[in-house]
């Protein structure tokens, strides 16, 4: 192991025949870059066939880490899954925080590739450079929860550190996740299909290996002032400290952007039932970190009393009260707890599963469904007992579950008579909790993400909904958008913290500090935009284009009916002139696809015969 902050090593596992192999970890990409995101864009476009089929034996799945994760550097506690979307079928990178990253690192690896396909339910071992394929038709069937507890107990590591799906990922849900340490989840675009579709239950960590650094001492120093002065003593970071995420409900309700009833209006009546306040006055049990974590902002929530007593999780965070609460037409934070820890036990996305069912609400009310086409439920928004029912219906695939479980678009589409026309979505995405109508920034930010509808590429709304900029003026929206997808394509390949705002300067800092090899924000600007043409030069070679970077027309056939955002609307004439200024920006056609010019600028020439619209 060499004292750059890498372990050196990538574990190889071919699931068909029963092959592992590891192989030192490739440098010079590490040098271009970094890690998590960005290394697991570069291996995926280097070994995945254009045209691959995500479902298939053939799509490759690659687990990463990062040079910080395991090292002193706050909030790098996260890992990263990447592969070919089964949901969208473009990049996908989904992170989750908690222990595993750095269990993993500790275990020897900086990535594991997987690929093909078990004969049978599998489990991978990793435990100090050893790695066992191992027979998972015990805990095949089994709910996270009990999934972690088995492995635990076969392998003789309490300590062991667990990724697993439940049964939405066994059955093949399009919207299923990998969870981990119980309540976290790498959970968009169907990260737990992709290991259904190899027949691999969990990956399971325990290592005692370490990370080595140049100068441990240095390092100590200054992560002691950087966590004084830019993590506890940072006022960006106050809300999360003290409250988490649920702060952003209150905001978004006054904004006018909270998503309510399948997203038919912005605001919500019902919001102080499922803000922050009624998390710390009725459930709140205490505070919870990640490892290595300063900021603390999880929350672990039990309900009790009433019909959901027992019920609990971590959080539920924003995303999850806002598509699970007010989408849903949910009132009661007791509720999204029950519906919040179905989800994690079965493995299901919950802002995905949160579209999917306020979807299926709307179609009940409007007659669309019938009470016998969704398992003879009273399926209306806010009616908590058929909701709380919903999980575990979406991940066995029973009745209108077998619907839901690929998602709100295949859903409408199926169920057809304009249903799909209901669904908020990019790419076949659903929306996270923004509603893009009072945030014209958020509607490109959505259209331009590398894996669908996200709002971790870029964060607009910032400036838009919650600051002092104008929410519907075009105004530098697209520099904003190129600005935040680059510094994010850079964080996530460190990877940080999603709630630690982490700037340029810090980064360069960190890396330096880690790796012993010096570094700027000129080249992290530089490397964040390598990253960036990789993963739309990825899409592009699939078939994405400008038909793709597009929204739903209900953005801009129906206004918003209350609240500050009323009878606002986006125009599909200043998308599209922010769309063209967008790509101008990003040194791209017409047709969003990336000149020969840029990608070689970016240090990129090597993919450039490996595209066909360059040839």
């Amino acid at each position: 192991m060499s004292a750059d902050g890498y372990t050196g090593k990538v574990l190889r596992v071919d699931l068909s025949n029963e092959k592992i192999s590891t192989e030192a970890l490739n440098k010079e990409w590490a040098k271009q870059f970094v890690g998590g995101k960005g290394l697991g864009a570069r291996y995926l476009f280097e070994e995945l066939k254009p045209g691959t089929d995500p479902m298939s034996p053939d799509n490759i799945l690659s687990i990463w880490t990062g040079p910080l994760v395991g090292t002193l550097v706050p909030l790098t506690s996260r890992y990263v899954i990447v592969t070919k979307s089964p949901l969208t079928g473009t990049f996908l990178d989904s992170y989750a925080g908690g222990f595993f990253g750095p269990e993993m690192k500790y275990a020897g690896y900086d990535g594991v590739i997987i690929k093909g396909k078990a004969k049978k339910p599998v489990y991978l071992w990793l435990n100090d450079g050893k790695v066992e394929i191992r027979d998972a038709k015990n805990i095949w069937g089994k709910d996270t929860y009990k999934t972690e507890e088995l492995i635990r107990k076969e392998t003789g590591e309490e300590m062991a550190r667990v990724a697993s799906i439940g049964q939405a990922g066994e059955n093949l849900s399009l919207i299923s996740s990998v969870t981990n340490d119980l309540t976290r989840n790498a959970g968009r675009g169907g990260t737990g299909a992709a290991f259904g579709a190899k027949n691999l239950k969990a990956v399971a960590a325990r290592g005692t290996l370490g990370v080595e650094v140049p100068d441990m001492a240095s390092l100590l120093k200054m992560t002691k002032e950087m966590i004084k002065t830019d993590v506890v003593g940072n006022p960006d970071h106050a809300g999360m400290i003290t409250d988490g995420t649920p702060i952003l409900v209150e905001m978004s309700n006054d904004a006018g952007i909270l998503p309510t009833r399948n997203w038919h209006d912005g605001t919500f009546e019902g919001h102080d039932g499922i803000n922050s306040e009624s998390i710390k006055t009725r459930v709140l049990v205490r505070k919870k970190a990640c490892f290595d974590c300063a900021i603390a902002c999880g929350s672990w929530s039990k309900v009790k009393a009433g019909a959901f007593s027992g019920a609990a999780t971590e959080g539920p965070e924003y995303e999850t009260l806002g598509l699970c609460g007010s989408n849903c037409g949910i009132k009661n934070v007791e509720a999204v707890i029950k519906f919040v820890e179905d989800c994690d036990r079965v493995g299901l996305d919950s802002i995905s599963a949160g579209n999917a069912v306020g979807l299926a609400m709307d179609l009940y009310e409007k007659g669309v469904l019938s009470k016998k086409d969704v398992n003879g439920l009273d399926l209306r928004f806010g009616n908590e007992d058929a909701y709380a029912k919903m999980p575990g219906i979406m991940a066995s695939r029973e009745g209108i579950g077998d619907l839901l479980a690929d998602g709100a678009l295949r859903a409408g589409t199926r169920i057809g008579g304009g249903a799909e026309k209901l669904v908020m979505h990019v790419k076949g995405l659903e929306y996270p909790a923004y509603d893009p109508r009072g945030t014209i920034g958020m509607a490109l930010a959505y259209a331009t993400s590398d894996r669908g509808a996200c709002h971790l590429r870029a964060w607009p709304v910032a400036a838009d909904a919650y600051g002092s900029a104008d929410p519907w003026s075009t105004e530098g929206k697209a520099a904003t958008c190129v600005e935040d997808q680059t510094r994010t394509s850079i964080k996530w390949s460190f990877i940080f913290c999603d709630f630690y705002g982490v700037n340029f300067p810090n980064m360069a800092k960190y890396y330096s500090a880690v790796t012993g090899q010096p570094s700027s924000e000129e080249v992290l600007r530089k490397t964040g935009r390598r990253i960036w043409n990789l993963t739309r030069s990825f899409n592009v070679r699939e078939g994405f284009a400008r038909k793709d970077d597009t929204l739903p027309e209900r953005m801009e056939k129906e206004p918003l009916p209350s609240g500050k955002t009323a009878g606002k609307s986006v125009s599909k004439a200043s998308f599209e002139k922010m769309l063209s200024e967008y790509y101008g920006l990003w040194g791209w056609d017409d047709q969003g696809r990336p000149t020969k010019a840029t990608l070689q600028d970016a240090g990129l020439g090597d993919i450039v015969a490996k595209l066909s619209h360059l040839k």
